[in-house]
């Protein structure tokens, strides 16, 4: 034997880095592509070096991908020849199944599942750090990637696939946004988490969903007595008070109680001083999307609209703090709020105002009552029956049963609920 051929104990060593050689490009290439990229971005702007690099990696994919192929299998298709030349010098003349068969478990095993397991599960650890040989890999083996990816393009496109690449998918949608918040467990807190999941939903919520309807509008009849008006203001709860003549129709302004103060100063307050102080209606569509009509009270700097519908009647009135309500849940102090809608029993059912949103019992419930049509628990009832009963009637809506309880004017004002249980088989 020749004194310059390599000794056993030199290929042995040489196979055992090729092999570490195989580890590190194979775990780089899982680790680069199981980075959260959002993450990466946001360490990336406070200037982290290592997600810097890898950022700047992954602005090209196929040279990032091509390069560590390149250098993967340079050193996987070495070390088969290595370990021919060890089988040689160990057995003589092994059999060629045999060694495929050792060189396989070995590279599947220590240059393969392993590094790549530890890869997917700490990407950061492992991609931070070989990113920097990977962007020097990268400036020395440019030419040959340069021409693997030009031929490797114009197959792809040859395919019919197109070989741009496409940031759209980069882009979440409000579905996976939601799922995003989810996912954020403890990290993000409950609350927040239903704030977030809340102004993803204003897109798809519209001010009929949320007003105060008509009905329920406490304003001011400028025709009535001047002292009813004035025992009017100066008990009720609310901020702002629709102005209207003889009917809620017919709004000609907004009072808000802070011009009360000017009104104390008058020796005789009239209705013409009280109209004074109004400021214009702002009317809107009923099917203005809450995230719309936030960015017009900010843009106006205005607190309360009028709400009417197709034909310009009024259907309600809705104001910001009724739409801050629908992100960060309920926070008013307003003694007119005090009185819930929905009332625990003790057999586990629900005395429900009839007038409830059929949204907000869903959301306190935690019930999946229809809310697509009505808006009411009134509305949704009538709308099952397509009547207005005169007596208790007891029905089932979307697996809850409805008992009602008391109606008035036409209109049903107490209902009894409870959840509908399925009848176990004898």
């Amino acid at each position: 034997m020749s004194s310059e051929e390599p000794t056993l104990t030199m290929l042995l060593l040489f196979f055992g880095l090729l092999i570490c050689a195989s580890a590190y490009f194979s775990s780089s290439e899982t680790g680069m592509m199981s980075l959260n990229r959002y993450r990466l971005k946001h360490l990336a702007r406070n200037k982290h070096a290592g997600a810097s690099r890898a950022s700047k990696l992954l602005e090209s994919p196929d040279k990032l991908i091509g390069v560590i192929l390149i250098g993967n299998n340079f050193v996987n298709f070495l070390a088969a020849s290595i370990a021919t030349s060890i089988a040689i010098k160990i057995f003589g003349e092994p059999s060629p199944l045999i060694t495929a068969i050792v060189l396989t478990l070995v590279v599947l095993i220590f240059a393969e599942v392993t590094p790549k397991t530890i890869a997917a599960l700490y990407p950061e650890k492992i991609a931070y750090p070989s990113s920097f040989l990977l962007i020097l890999l990268l400036k020395i083996l440019y030419p040959v990637v340069w021409i693997v990816n030009v031929v490797s393009n114009a197959l792809v496109r040859l395919l019919g696939f197109n070989s741009e690449s496409d940031s759209s998918h980069e882009h979440l949608t409000f579905e996976e946004l939601r799922t995003v918040v989810h996912e954020s467990g403890e990290r993000l807190p409950r609350k927040r988490q239903g704030m977030l999941l809340n102004i993803l939903d204003l897109e798809h919520v519209t001010v009929n969903d949320i007003l105060v309807p008509r009905n329920e509008i406490l304003g001011i009849d400028i025709e009535d007595d001047m002292d009813d008006i004035l025992n009017l203001i100066a008990s009720s709860q609310h901020t702002r008070m629709p102005v209207y003549r003889n009917e809620i129709d017919h709004i000609v302004g907004i009072f808000h109680l802070r011009s009360a103060g000017k009104l104390i100063r008058l020796e005789n307050v009239n209705k013409a001083a009280i109209l004074r102080e109004t400021t214009e209606p702002y009317f809107i569509p009923e099917s203005t999307p809450l995230h719309t009509q936030l960015a017009k009270f900010q843009r106006k700097k205005l607190r309360m609209a009028v709400v009417v519908d197709e034909y310009g009647a009024v259907k309600g009135i809705v104001t910001l703090e009724d739409i801050l309500e629908e992100i960060v849940g309920e926070f008013t102090t307003d003694l007119a709020d005090s009185n819930k809608d929905i009332h625990p029993q003790d057999d586990g059912s629900f005395l429900i105002d009839g007038s409830a949103s059929v949204r907000d019992i869903n959301r306190i419930l935690s019930w999946q009552l229809d809310n697509s049509g009505a808006i009411t628990l009134n509305g949704l009832i009538t709308e099952k029956l397509e009547s207005i009963p005169d007596s208790a009637v007891c029905l089932q809506l979307d697996g809850y049963y409805a008992e009602i309880v008391q109606v008035k004017d036409n209109v049903i004002r107490t209902v009894k609920m409870w959840e509908a249980k399925p009848v176990a088989d004898k």
